[in-house]
């Protein structure tokens, strides 16, 4: 009888093999990438094919779609050739693989080709291809895992920076990672690149004044996190990337009016049952601007938008010098719309 879990449903099968780090992966028979992240996904599967070239600059890359698959292809790119040049084939879409892809891979890892590595990029958005990750986690085709989960938390955005870092064996202040991450912490392909742009450039270590000159210009990002928070009704998350934006030099000024824009913007578009198209057109807006607006309005009443629109003008008076205490005049905006609920001063 198989195993359950405390709430009865089945126990999540072990892997019977190796489980690689994408910050040092190898080649194997097959390689299963798995997780949303896609960053990680594109390190690991690019560390590879170097990996790879390093061995033998012969090396033959193929790419495929399972969504879009012919049938016959895996077996023909995976055969060695007259010259028996190593084979790199790197497979998206696993996750809308086609039933033809499906039951060829599942075939290949009987016996997988002599020389040639086959990567499998499943992101987990769907189900469609359980039957092959099994099969490949159980042991069949001698493969190895590189599991790319999300990262979403600040934490983990933190340890993904600074790993960043310490893989290139560059030192950078604590403070000076800190405000990088919050400068990105809406996309981590922007973070991770941030990272590497400072890594190539800078000769010595990074401290915070290398951070500002390179990355400044981020406040707005920053910014508009917090109002996202805010928004989904996140008061711990708002408040907590408002600190961190407070804590990179981020001026209150620019953080209400990132709030008070989404607000404005949520604000024209509340009540409208026209198509996102026309609306967008007479409100001289983009599609995915009311698209958006919409989304952030779910959950919202137009007594608890004009409470969190007045509470924006309150702050915003109150950081341009109408209070002594620009960050209290922040967290109280952030209490009032985060829980929707009136703050008395």
């Amino acid at each position: 009888m198989a195993s359950t879990s405390r709430r009865g449903a089945p126990a999540k099968a072990r892997s019977a093999i190796p489980q690689v780090s994408w910050r040092d992966p190898q080649p194997a028979s097959i390689v299963l990438i798995s997780g949303p992240e896609e960053i990680c996904a594109e390190r690991a599967t690019a560390g590879i094919r170097e990996y790879l070239k390093a061995e033998d600059p012969s090396l033959e890359v193929t790419d495929l779609r399972a969504d879009d698959y012919a049938p016959g292809t895996l077996l023909a790119v995976t055969s060695p050739s007259l010259f028996g040049e190593p084979r790199l084939v790197r497979v998206s879409g696993v996750e809308r693989c086609s039933d033809a892809f499906l039951a060829e891979a599942v075939g290949y890892l009987a016996q997988p080709q002599e020389g040639a590595t086959v990567i499998l990029r499943h992101t987990g958005a769907s189900v469609r291809g359980k039957k092959l990750l099994d099969a490949i986690r159980a042991g069949e085709g001698g493969g190895i895992e590189i599991a790319c989960p999300a990262i979403k938390r600040d934490s983990d955005r933190y340890d993904f920076a600074a790993g960043e870092f310490s893989a290139a064996r560059k030192r950078i202040a604590p403070t000076a990672l800190r405000a990088l991450v919050s400068a990105f912490a809406d996309d981590l392909t922007e973070l991770g690149s941030a990272c590497q742009q400072l890594i190539a450039d800078v000769p010595g270590d990074i401290d915070d004044r290398i951070v500002e000159r390179y990355y400044g210009g981020r406040v707005e990002t920053s910014a508009f996190t917090v109002a996202d928070f805010a928004i989904a009704g996140r008061y711990g998350d708002a408040l907590l990337a408002l600190r961190h934006a407070l804590a990179s030099g981020s001026d209150p000024v620019p953080l209400v009016a990132a709030v008070a824009s989404k607000l404005r913007t949520m604000a024209r578009v509340a009540g409208s049952r026209e198509p996102s198209r026309a609306l967008a057109a007479r409100l001289g807006m983009k599609d995915w601007q009311v698209d958006r607006a919409r989304r952030d309005l779910v959950g919202w009443s137009q007594v608890t938008l004009g409470m969190a629109i007045h509470a924006t003008a309150r702050a915003d008076a109150e950081v341009k010098g109408a209070s002594r205490d620009p960050v209290f005049a922040l967290e109280r905006m952030i209490t009032v719309i985060a829980t929707r609920a009136p703050f008395a001063a």
